[in-house]
């Protein structure tokens, strides 16, 4: 077969080429499915989180549901990676919260066609909700994803490295209490959706769940931990947190 005709080999070695060039390490391809989980599930957190639901008698967002991926996540990567890790996983989060709301703003200002099944009035009330929570996760998530860092961090050095499950619950109870009471006064007390009463009753119960929730998922924790190390096995040493 001659040189350069596609599949001889010219052609066999080009695509070897193309191939070679991306060839991330473990600890590379590791932070990678680590900031798209996380990144995922916060932005789901924020487009859902505008419909209230009740469980036992209470009431909370539906945002919940996809948060408890996020505290994992955080802390795989603060643990594995180190709080600047953490830093610019949020910075990029807090950016596309802020494209996601310029994208929605955009989408509610473009009049439906008459043939839409969902028309300009529903559209509007589910994602215009969404804005608002936009806004104060922008604040919130920013401020509790650098505390739960921080906190981390500290709680790991004092107990020298061990104790896993105090360092992750820790972090995670400490600034989750900030980011439940300042998202739902931004979201649904500013806008007037819920009074300042109803406003604390829902953060309370919103952080009960998540409280719980950073209980619960401690196994998925230790079950993430084991899986990274025993992909990390054979690939070149890192320090972690670094």
């Amino acid at each position: 077969m001659p040189e350069g005709v596609a599949g001889g080999p010219s052609g066999l070695g080009a695509w070897r080429e193309e191939k070679a060039r991306y060839r991330p390490s473990r600890r590379e391809t590791v932070f990678l499915v680590l900031a798209a989980i996380f990144l995922t599930h916060a932005l789901l957190g924020e487009v859902v989180g505008g419909k209230l639901v009740r469980a036992g008698g209470y009431v909370m967002s539906v945002g919940v549901v996809p948060w408890p991926v996020v505290f994992v996540t955080t802390d795989l990567v603060n643990e594995y990676y180190g709080p600047k890790a953490v830093r610019r996983l949020t910075l990029l989060a807090v950016g596309l919260i802020l494209y996601a709301f310029a994208v929605l703003w955009a989408c509610i200002q473009i009049p439906a066609a008459d043939i839409s099944p969902v028309d300009d009035a529903s559209f509007a009330r589910v994602y215009g909700q969404s804005l608002w929570i936009i806004a104060g996760s922008v604040t919130a998530f920013a401020a509790s994803q650098l505390i739960d860092a921080v906190v981390f961090v500290f709680a790991r050095a004092a107990t020298r490295g061990r104790l896993l499950w105090l360092r992750a619950v820790g972090s995670t109870v400490v600034s989750q209490l900030i980011d439940t009471f300042v998202i739902n006064a931004i979201a649904f007390g500013l806008p007037g959706k819920l009074s300042s009463a109803q406003v604390v009753e829902l953060s309370i119960t919103n952080y009960a769940y998540k409280f719980v929730i950073a209980l619960l998922t401690l196994p998925l924790i230790y079950a993430g931990h084991a899986l990274v190390d025993r992909y990390f096995e054979g690939a070149e040493p890192a320090p972690r947190g670094g």
